[in-house]
Formats: C-alpha cells, structure tokens, sequence
C-alpha cells in the first residue's frame, strides 16, 4: 500500500479522570480497541482534565474514551469537553464509560458526550460506536 493509499488507524486516548483508582475496565476497554485495530494510548490514573486533553492534542487522537467510577463525571466530564472546544480539538469524539446514573446520561450528551457506556456493556459496542461516529481518518 503506497502512502497516498494508507489509511491511518483510529486513534484513541483512554483516560481516568479524578481520583478514581480502580482501572480494569478501562484496560479491558483498551485491549479490546486495541484488538480491533485501533492504535490506543491508556493514560493511568489520577489524570486532570488538562492532562487529558494535553495527551489527546499531543496524540492526535480520533477519539476520547474516560472512565469514571468516583462519582464525579458531572464535573470531570464537562471541563474536559470545554478544553478540547478551547484547543480546537472539539470534533474528537467523546465518549464516557463507568457508574453513571441514568439521569445524568441526558445532560452529559448536551454537554458533548457522545455515548455513555454503564457497567456490562458488550466491548463490540464500544467498538462498532467509536468506528461508526469518528471522524473520517
């Protein structure tokens, strides 16, 4: 395949805002990605929102992926949205996973979420969604 034909794998950050220290999910959701062909960069835990969208502008990311179990994704999630929209980077989707009550679903889409992902969702639809909504690469 010549470099005029290549096509670039979809690229995705994985992060866990906040202080949440428990991050299985979020390295099982990688490994699936990574699986599926698509280049992931898992930044750990305890990362900022500023830290976040640093590693996705540096990355040049498709997409965003923020696991969340602490209970904070109302704060989290919505300064994260505002920094990527502040640094150009407003069209990486945005996607979050983890213990989010059904009432806050609504508000995080109107916020700039794309999909929310709750415990016991199939890895394939995390998957087909990323694939079916990211920007053309």
């Amino acid at each position: 395949m010549s470099e005029a034909t290549a096509v670039r794998k979809i690229r995705v950050v994985v992060a866990k805002p906040g202080l949440d220290g428990h991050d299985r999910g979020a390295k099982i959701v990688a490994r699936a990605l990574r699986d599926a062909g698509m280049e992931v960069i898992y930044t750990g835990l305890h990362q900022t929102p500023e830290q976040i969208v640093e590693t996705v502008i540096q990355e040049d990311a498709d997409a965003v992926g923020l696991s969340i179990l602490s209970g904070a994704h109302m704060t989290l999630v919505p300064r994260i949205v505002e920094l990527l929209e502040a640094e150009g980077a407003g069209d990486v989707l945005v996607t979050v996973g983890g213990t989010i009550p059904g009432d806050d679903i609504p508000e995080l889409k109107e916020r700039g979420v794309s999909a929310v992902f709750t415990p016991g969702s199939p890895t394939q639809d995390i998957i087909e969604f990323i694939r079916s909504n990211v920007r053309a690469v």
